[in-house]
């Protein structure tokens, strides 16, 4: 994942998707070779030159300050993720002359699957920027059982997405928005650490096994990891419809600890303690570190 080659795609695909008129912009001639707005009209709106916007959609943000992406930024009316993305991409442009240094597996310490372990009425799990599944508590391995059905570890709920997708869609209720999400989440990822060799690993394989991985890639939307309302389809305990808490962990660098509950006395709480009766009734679960067999 070269940044250059990002930085274009991105810029690119921003441009293109706002017309004039939302911009405040006229629209001389109904016959506009380009879709979306025109590179001399995305510099006039930033308040720097035609040439060195161009330069920037080639890749160059190298010396572009803070103000300058700001401006850009709002001149392509980037949303919050969007504008992350947006500096996440120069800083690596600025670091891609510098040697590359190979970034530390991120691990699970002992004392955070303890605080999980502590987590005993909400389903609890921790993972890294790829959708590695690295940690989680005895109600999350219930959960997410038909993830964990996987041999492959660590599990991955991107593959799982992508590439059981019959599975997937049984699972997740709001399949097409998961689609659309993780995919995003992937990218932004990839904005951050574009030389995560697991990483480039894992997008390649869901590029070359995964038409539907592929179209959402080339979207080039991005996304945060944020609270929210998951809705899945359990194979023991029926449909959950549960709030996500999705928190990084400040002093764990690239670790999201995810936390799923319900209101009391609904019937995803009750749900839930179905599933822990069930949980506990299992002789054995998959786990994150060993699948079942």
């Amino acid at each position: 994942m070269d940044p250059r080659t990002e930085i274009k795609e991105f810029l690119r695909s921003r441009r293109a998707r706002i017309a004039p008129e939302r911009a405040g912009l006229p629209a001389y001639g109904g016959n506009r070779r380009v879709k979306g707005l025109r590179r001399e009209e995305v510099a006039l709106l930033a308040g720097v030159s035609v040439d060195y916007y161009v330069r920037m959609e080639r890749g160059g943000l190298t010396g572009a300050s803070d103000g300058v992406l700001d401006a850009l930024a709002s001149a392509l009316q980037l949303d919050e993720a969007e504008r992350d993305h947006l500096f996440h991409l120069a800083r690596q442009s600025r670091a891609s002359s510098g040697p590359r240094r190979r970034r530390p597996a991120v691990t699970v310490r002992p004392a955070l699957q303890q605080v999980l372990d502590a987590i005993t009425d909400a389903p609890a799990w921790m993972c890294n920027g790829r959708y590695d599944v690295l940690a989680m508590n005895q109600l999350a391995r219930a959960l997410y059982s038909p993830v964990l059905a996987d041999t492959r570890r660590p599990a991955n709920t991107a593959r799982f997405v992508y590439l059981d997708p019959e599975a997937a869609k049984t699972f997740f209720v709001d399949y097409d928005r998961i689609v659309c999400d993780v995919a995003a989440k992937l990218r932004m990822e990839a904005g951050r650490n574009p030389h995560d060799e697991e990483l480039i690993a894992l997008v390649g394989e869901l590029s070359t096994r995964s038409e539907l991985f592929r179209h959402r890639w080339a979207s080039q939307d991005v996304r945060l990891h944020r609270s929210g309302r998951k809705r899945v389809h359990h194979p023991v305990v029926g449909q959950l419809d549960l709030d996500v808490e999705s928190m990084e962990m400040p002093a764990e660098p690239g670790l999201l600890l995810n936390v799923y509950t319900a209101p009391a006395g609904t019937a995803t709480a009750d749900g839930l303690a179905l599933l822990a009766s069930w949980a506990a009734s299992q002789d054995r679960l998959a786990t994150e570190i060993q699948a079942l067999g």
